[in-house]
């Protein structure tokens, strides 16, 4: 039988959307060793970059069957680029191959066509995350596609429980204006790498919850004042755009979600943290743009995290608190999370793709990372 031949176009709501949608099941497939998580885009394929200033989605065909997607967004951000400190950086995300399909080339394939959307529109680097453990996914970006490793964050996942958790009385927490949040965040981080051109339009953004900020209570805030100690953070609701759901897990892991559920009910002074029912489609928080300053500045960051807990509470389907740190940054020392939940090592590749950005991409690889990350709550 001959090969059909694999044609790749722009993503068609009106004809697409349901074939994505199989597609997206059938590739959840996987050994059941491992703990897989799936995401359900409530009827719209194309939520995870729609709130990008630019995006774009790719679908393969092979004869009337969806066999591949791909989705990329495009940004300018901060980076180690002098003399600007700032590029066009393109975000590639949520590659699915059909299982029949792959090891055929359709993904290398799906990439050098986002690759071509990105060049038209004279982005200087293409990155993508994933997970290090995923072999498939290294192997196409690193050894086929010529990405290198830029960064390895930690992914902090902490479990919303129906207990608030306790926050010091010696330490005040207020919600920031926008503007304000803005002004503090261009201040402080904009020479974060990878912080965002158009953090106004994100703090603007409807599934973004508010900022707020930490200080030790007698101490004053104002616009022309902040107190030598002090912390802040945004929350994003990325619930609101899908929700996910743990797809295989393995036997410890089904065990301790029930122990743990049944400990917290009967002896809830233990303070066990129990693990939230995740085998069913669920909602979480984004917790972004953690900044902190002075001596005590540590405790107050552990305090807005508590904070967020305690609005997530509140929310009925949101079953996870989730953020995203430089691997080797301090905070997620302060930042509660549950290991068992949490990835240590997430997986950064970069790829320039200008002549002139070789060396850039140089440095940015080879140099250690002593500047913090800004992870774009868009782009979880």
């Amino acid at each position: 039988m001959a090969i059909q031949e694999i044609k790749i176009r722009s993503y068609d709501r009106k004809i697409d959307r349901a074939r994505v949608e199989d597609l997206e099941r059938r590739c959840e497939v996987g050994p059941a060793k491992r703990v897989f998580l799936f995401t359900d885009t409530m009827g719209d394929p194309i939520c995870r970059i729609r709130n990008s200033p630019l995006y774009k989605m790719l679908v393969a065909e092979s004869g009337n069957e969806l066999v591949g997607v791909i989705q990329g967004s495009i940004k300018i951000v901060t980076i180690c680029k002098p003399p600007k400190n700032q590029a066009k950086v393109g975000y590639i995300l949520g590659l699915r191959v059909s299982p029949l399909h792959r090891r055929k080339g359709t993904g290398s394939s799906l990439v050098h066509k986002l690759e071509e959307w990105f060049v038209s529109h004279h982005v200087d680097f293409a990155y993508m995350a994933t997970e290090k453990d995923n072999e498939a996914s290294v192997k196409l970006f690193r050894d086929k596609l010529g990405f290198v490793k830029f960064r390895t964050p930690a992914i902090l996942v902490n479990p919303v429980s129906h207990r608030t958790m306790h926050i010091s009385h010696n330490i005040e927490i207020a919600k920031l204006k926008i503007e304000q949040a803005e002004y503090l965040y261009q201040r402080f981080m904009s020479s974060t790498d990878f912080f965002p051109h158009d953090i106004d339009k994100i703090l603007r953004n409807k599934l973004n919850l508010g900022t707020w900020v930490a200080y030790p209570r007698g101490e004053s805030w104002s616009d022309e004042h902040v107190p030598t100690s002090w912390a802040m953070l945004s929350v994003w609701n990325s619930g609101g755009l899908f929700k996910l759901r743990v797809g295989q897990a393995p036997l410890s892991c089904l065990m301790y979600a029930k122990s743990s559920r049944l400990i917290d009910r009967v002896f809830p002074c233990l303070k066990v943290p129990a693990l939230p029912d995740v085998f069913h489609p669920f909602g979480f928080y984004f917790m972004y743009g953690v900044h902190r300053q002075g001596p005590k500045s540590g405790a107050l960051v552990g305090s807005l995290c508590r904070f967020a807990h305690n609005m997530a509470t509140k929310c009925k389907d949101c079953k996870i608190i989730v953020t995203e740190v430089g691997g080797g940054d301090t905070l997620r020392l302060q930042i509660p999370h549950l290991e068992l939940l949490s990835c240590p090592e997430d997986l950064w590749c970069i790829k320039a793709l200008k002549r002139e950005e070789k060396q850039t991409l140089y440095e940015l690889t080879t140099t250690s990372p002593t500047r913090a990350l800004f992870v774009d709550p868009r782009e979880v």
